[in-house]
């Protein structure tokens, strides 16, 4: 029971996370592939994350060995409600404070004091790492091969029906992606994670929505499976910014620009434009190339994007429609085919002026810093919504998206 004295609905949280553990990417691993991708390296006496022989600058090292920040930590900054000094400072705990964040048993506990009846789990540093392996794509494919073995066993696909661990599959070649889906699916796997960007492939840069990935879909269809795709990093649009930089002089506004200021999260002007430009691409480009009129069966989900981006898109949609001859109008293929998880930020209420309560979906981000510090926290964020409609976005969407009819 709620204070109010009302049913609590039930909670299926379409986005929590796990935080990796040391071996995460090497512990299955090809050893023919120990000094290609991934590698844990002990610099300066921490262990960190390498590729190509190169420390990251944006990613410090296994998450088990760095302390991490507690949850919903950065969530006023994000809100614009707090400075960057504070977001920048502290906030961290040990791994060893919270094995709920490594291990499944632990989280099932978890869960059951916040009150989740279920939960798709993410990567945390697995949805970054794809763009820096693309100078050797067969060193890409195989890390992503280790890591959902090792997902698999850390935390399963599908453990006992509540926990299901989300494997992410890396589109650089065509048949190693069916491969890599079928053995997904193989043991229980419902929903699988793609970059949410051009395919970065042998031949070059490819449409997602290239027939050349028709097996890939096809299978995904055919098995019901939710294919999703979570905020992570994309290199691809690395030469479009480089374009609207040129275009409009940045390399003459030295001191005035964003870019060259400390101002956190901003490398050019125009990451402020590029924030959600990707994944409306993305979605743009799915419907434009007539995927889901190849494979009318077919669920993709949009985890930790947000929702800013929708009514753009489907404004861009209704253009596309005008001079094309789509068997059905491609904001209609939008909202029949996908779904949407909001930031724990954006109103709700207005993304329901665009999508329908059948296609919210209820993610906490959980146990990150920029999400909640708990999933509850999200009923604050549909309270306007009738209890039908609650249930719906907070349960019933991933519920019958995970054990489809």
């Amino acid at each position: 029971m709620t204070e109010t004295g009302a049913t609590a609905p039930k909670l299926f949280d379409a986005d929590n996370h796990y935080w990796e553990t040391t071996d995460a990417f090497t512990r299955h691993r090809d050893p023919k592939f120990a000094d290609r991708g991934v590698q844990v390296k002990e610099v300066d006496g921490v262990l960190r994350y390498l590729v190509d022989g190169q420390q990251t600058e944006w990613l410090p090292g296994p998450a088990d060995v760095h302390p991490r920040p507690l949850p919903g930590a950065f969530l006023d900054y994000f809100k614009g409600g707090t400075s960057r000094d504070v977001f920048l400072s502290g906030f961290t705990e040990q791994a060893a404070d919270h094995p709920d964040w490594y291990e499944r048993e632990a989280r099932l506990k978890v869960m059951d004091s916040q009150g989740l009846d279920a939960t798709w789990l993410f990567p945390s540093q697995g949805v970054v790492i794809e763009p820096l392996l693309h100078t050797d794509l067969e060193a890409a494919i195989e890390c992503y091969r280790a890591f959902n073995r090792w997902l698999d066993e850390q935390w399963g696909f599908a453990y006992q029906d509540r926990i299901f661990g989300v494997p992410f599959i890396t589109m650089c070649d065509p048949d190693e992606t069916v491969r890599e889906l079928r053995w997904c699916l193989d043991r229980g796997a419902r929903v699988v994670n793609i970059r949410h960007g051009a395919a970065v492939t042998r031949s070059g840069n490819r449409s997602p929505a290239d027939p050349m990935f028709d097996g890939f879909w096809g299978l995904a269809a055919e098995a019901g499976v939710v294919v999703a795709t979570h905020d992570g990093q994309d290199e691809t649009y690395t030469p479009v910014t480089d374009l609207m930089a040129s275009v409009w002089g940045e390399a003459h506004m030295a001191g005035i620009a964003p870019g060259d200021t400390a101002h956190l999260g901003q490398s050019s002007t125009f990451s402020g434009l590029m924030k959600h430009r990707t994944v409306h691409d993305f979605a743009y480009v799915l419907v434009a190339h007539r995927l889901f009129e190849r494979f009318p069966a077919l669920k993709v989900a949009y985890i930790e994007n947000g929702c800013a981006w929708v009514p753009s898109l489907l404004l861009s949609l209704d253009y596309l429609g005008h001079g094309e001859a789509f068997r059905t109008s491609p904001r209609d293929q939008f909202i029949e085919h996908c779904w949407v998880a909001p930031f724990v930020e954006e109103d709700v209420r207005d993304l329901s002026r665009y999508l329908p309560v059948e296609r919210i979906l209820f993610g906490s981000d959980w146990p990150h810093g920029e999400g909640f510090p708990t999933p509850k926290h999200f009923l604050a964020n549909v309270a306007g919504f009738t209890p039908a409609e609650q249930q719906r976005i907070l349960y019933d969407n991933a519920r019958e998206l995970t054990f489809p009819r």
